[in-house]
């Protein structure tokens, strides 16, 4: 079992409402219901971060993309 930290903080109002009726329908508590929407949001700025981390990393090399690679992309995603 891994080792937990207690922390608290304050949360706009009906949010507390809203995370009991979640949790609820999920037969669990609201810790758990807290524990997973941190954890998503953690995962998805860490990736965030280190997707723009390679791109800075990338653009100090000079590597970007070509003029007919950028066109090639465009077309796919345009009406023309």
């Amino acid at each position: 079992m891994k080792e937990k930290d207690t922390i608290s903080f304050r949360i706009e109002s009906g949010m507390k409402g809203s995370l009991d009726a979640i949790a609820e329908s999920l037969n669990r508590d609201r810790s758990f219901v807290i524990n997973e929407a941190i954890t998503h949001y953690v995962e998805l700025h860490e990736w965030q971060v280190d997707h723009i981390k390679k791109g800075l990393e990338q653009a100090d090399r000079g590597e970007f993309a070509t003029e007919e690679e950028i066109q090639s992309v465009l077309k796919k995603y345009l009406i023309t």
